[in-house]
């Protein structure tokens, strides 16, 4: 027995449901009556809740992150909990890693914990090209709360979706270097997430709207580490290019290291843009041109949306997805 169950055998809604199991006043009597009725009738206990039939919350929202070493993450993170805080609401947070069996083990636990609301911070929750993986965990979650997704799309009932616009980010930054008469434009990628293909789709888009092949070995995977980056880069000297697109900071920095200690000019001989827009960007000499992927908004719209489905609002979007910005720097001309 489930909230859809609940639903279906009151013939209303599930956000009905929710709003009467929540204590919403926007429910009349007569439908609040039905609804619990049936909730009696069936045994159904809502999970969210510790004193009975829905009529208190326990104040507590659940975050997940696959890990907070990640800057962006910890950014987000950091966001959520000052504002759900200003709210009322405690957070119990809890790293999943990127197995998608420890996703769905973090997600059980953490609805164990009876919370009101589950956020899910990473695109990685949205699935991967490179692996078989579903959401059906993220919609077993709705069926009990509803769950909130950062910077990634599911579609599914009681799932919300707010994301940074990834793809139109990497399509102007991919052409602002053409405008600046780059040619040869290395994508570097750690990540196969919803993220990382929107951003290496707007890469791939940008070149074609402006006439420039596209060339697979332009597209590079390493990983998300300055150091790492740096001993990597030197793999890809045969490919003459004259710029880098990074989809993080730390990686934009490694090639930048490399490129210094091979004695190339920046950004005279190669420009580079990195994302997140992070606080390494400002460590480096040149500093960093990065794209703003402006987490703090997503985390306020995030926890807006949420309060206002907690609150029993029956007309928040499911997907919501905010403009990014390129922060120029010293790493380019233009």
């Amino acid at each position: 027995m489930n909230i859809y169950d609940i639903a279906d055998m009151a013939g209303v809604s599930i956000a009905t449901v929710s709003r009467v199991v929540n204590g919403s006043s926007k429910v009349s009597e007569k439908t609040r009556q039905k609804v619990l009725d049936v909730i009696e009738k069936s045994g159904y206990t809502p999970n969210v809740f510790a004193q009975g039939l829905g009529l208190n919350t326990m104040h507590t929202i659940g975050i997940l992150v696959p890990q907070i070493s990640d800057l962006y993450m910890a950014n987000a993170v950091s966001y959520l909990e000052q504002r759900l805080h200003k709210l009322g609401y405690n957070c119990i947070l809890s790293c999943s890693g990127f197995l998608a069996n420890q996703k769905d083990a973090h997600v059980q636990m953490l609805l164990s914990k009876r919370i009101d609301a589950l956020i899910l911070v990473g695109s990685t929750y949205a699935g991967s090209e490179d692996q078989t993986h579903n959401s059906d965990y993220i919609k077993r979650a709705a069926l009990e709360v509803p769950v909130f997704l950062i910077n990634g799309v599911v579609e599914g009932e009681n799932v919300y979706c707010t994301a940074s616009n990834d793809y139109q980010a990497t399509f102007d930054a991919t052409r602002f270097l053409i405008e600046n008469g780059h040619r040869r434009i290395i994508f570097m990628t750690d990540s196969r997430s919803y993220s990382a293909n929107q951003k290496k789709r707007g890469y791939e888009d940008a070149l074609s709207y402006m006439g420039i092949e596209l060339g697979k070995e332009m597209e590079v995977f390493i990983k998300n580490d300055v150091e790492d980056a740096k001993r990597q880069f030197s793999k890809f000297d045969n490919l003459k290019y004259d710029a880098v697109l990074s989809t993080d900071d730390a990686m934009a920095i490694g090639a930048m290291k490399y490129l210094i200690s091979q004695n190339r000019n920046i950004p005279e001989d190669v420009s580079i843009i990195g994302y997140n827009n992070s606080s390494l960007c400002v460590c480096t000499t040149p500093e960093l041109t990065s794209i703003d992927n402006m987490v703090e908004r997503v985390a306020e719209e995030t926890v807006s949306r949420l309060e206002r489905v907690l609150n029993g609002d029956t007309n928040v979007s499911q997907k919501n997805i905010v403009a990014c910005n390129l922060v120029k720097r010293g790493t380019t001309e233009g």
